[in-house]
């Protein structure tokens, strides 16, 4: 079974999307389809046909959204969590050849791994829950497994981005 679980800060998103979707782009492009069907034959109308689809295609995210922000459980920090690894905490881990990456553990709906985000359903960070600084973890990898050292863990993002390595090291990483 998969977590519904999200921070705060990915709950706001989802919930800032849907409020543009629904308060803002919907009417602009109904009222597109309104102007595009005042002009007469709609079967011929691109600009008709196009923002129709484009409408549908909306209301289908907004019921998406509408329904999973009901279920999705919002996790804040608390300081019972410092100094280990839990959901939501940003972390930086070193391999054996001295190379080093950070991550932040979210959600499904967060993933975004150009901001070195992975989901708590990943191998990593089911690896990762409950460790701390300077422990050894085994992470299964589809290339086979990987050895890591914690070297910091916080609650706060990291001022700086590790790009290069990071990048090149996210997709073995799992």
């Amino acid at each position: 079974m998969k977590a519904h679980l999200i921070t705060r800060q990915g709950w706001q998103a989802l919930d800032k999307e849907l409020k543009y979707l629904w308060k803002e782009y919907r009417p602009q492009i109904t009222l597109k389809v309104q102007e595009a069907a005042a002009q007469g034959d709609r079967s011929e109308n691109a600009d008709y046909t196009y923002n129709k689809r484009l409408l549908r295609q909306i209301d289908g995210r907004v019921r998406y959204l509408v329904k999973r922000l009901e279920e999705l459980k919002i996790v804040d920090y608390s300081p019972q969590q410092e100094g280990k690894i839990y959901f939501g905490a940003w972390f930086e881990l070193e391999n054996e050849a001295g190379e080093r990456v950070r991550y932040r553990i979210v959600g499904k709906d967060e993933l975004d791994t150009k901001l070195g985000y992975i989901t708590i359903d990943s191998p990593m960070a089911r690896a990762l829950i409950g460790k701390q600084v300077d422990d050894e973890v085994v992470v299964q990898t589809p290339s086979g497994p990987k050895e890591w050292y914690i070297n910091q863990i916080r609650y706060t993002p990291f001022e700086d981005n590790l790009t290069g390595a990071q990048e090149s090291l996210l997709d073995s990483a799992g």
